[in-house]
């Protein structure tokens, strides 16, 4: 089963978090125009390799954080996980 390294309670089964999608995409400025086409790239085109990949998840049945992981997608090995409020964001 997978684990998940929580930073407030240690290493938990992966059944105590929800999954809260791609952390290394973001959402486009809606504050400005956003054309069909940028703005269906951010809603559907995913890359599917196995590679190390940056989520987050969401510590639903623990302490309610929100956890940005760093997970290989063909191995499901966790190499680092921080509070994402924490995690520095690069554009």
């Amino acid at each position: 089963m997978l684990r998940l390294p929580c930073p407030h309670c240690g290493p938990r089964d992966v059944t105590e978090f929800t999954y809260g999608g791609d952390a290394s995409t973001y959402r486009p400025d809606t504050n400005t125009t956003v054309d069909d086409q940028h703005w269906a790239g951010y809603l559907f085109m995913r890359s599917d390799s196995v590679s190390d990949h940056v989520e987050y998840w969401h510590h639903t049945f623990g302490c309610r954080s929100w956890v940005r992981a760093l997970r290989n997608t063909g191995t499901n090995e966790v190499m680092d996980a921080v509070l994402a409020r924490s995690a520095q964001r690069s554009t």
